[in-house]
């Protein structure tokens, strides 16, 4: 199995723009989010599970998941969530394990937004690394991706493990305060360490 390191942070804090960086510099991305999206596209498995569970109101006419709508039900209702959680997640891990596996990188850069909270991720990566951010420009920036209130983007944060514990349980911390110059020095000087540690393994 390549050396792989789990790239996690909260919400808007930049863990997709930090993953481009470091596939810029030869690295493997596994990134589980666009997994899932793959996952729950048109005429996938995953949507036929789902419309038999939460019914067909949460499949769009082009036989996709309707991930607003899903995604309102999962905030209001705990145990929908838990059930979404139950089909898509082991799909999710299933794939993200081949990716890692089958990647020729140097070594991997695995994806996971809630890596702390779902347990799931623990071994497949070797370090971990936390991209933080501030509050309000995580706020601002999911503002402005996904043109959410933001009541509803703070729930989301708040339902995610705090900045605290993220960073305490940090193998390595990128800052991302939007001034790129800065944040690709970040990536670069992590970018050699992992070669190194994966050279070593």
């Amino acid at each position: 199995m390549p050396f792989a390191v789990g790239l996690t942070g909260g919400i808007g804090s930049g863990k997709t723009t930090v993953a481009e960086l470091f596939a810029e510099l030869g690295a493997g991305v596994v990134d589980t989010d666009v997994i899932a999206r793959a996952l729950t596209g048109a005429g996938q498995t995953a949507v036929g599970e789902i419309a038999r569970r939460f019914g067909p109101q949460y499949v769009t006419a082009d036989g996709a998941l309707d991930r607003a709508r899903m995604r309102k039900l999962a905030f209001e209702d705990a145990r929908a969530k838990r059930d979404l959680e139950s089909i898509l997640h082991p799909l999710i891990r299933r794939e993200a394990e081949r990716q890692v596996a089958n990647s020729t990188a140097p070594y991997v850069i695995l994806v996971v937004p809630l890596l702390f909270e779902s347990g799931a991720y623990q071994k497949l990566v070797r370090r971990v690394l936390v991209v933080d951010s501030d509050q309000e420009t995580r706020v601002e920036r999911v503002r402005r991706r996904n043109n959410l209130p933001r009541e509803e983007i703070l729930a989301i944060m708040a339902s995610q493990v705090g900045q605290a514990e993220r960073l305490r349980r940090a193998d390595d911390v990128i800052r991302n305060d939007g001034d790129l110059a800065a944040l690709e020095a970040q990536v670069a000087a992590l970018h050699r360490k992992y070669l190194d540690l994966a050279a070593e393994s």
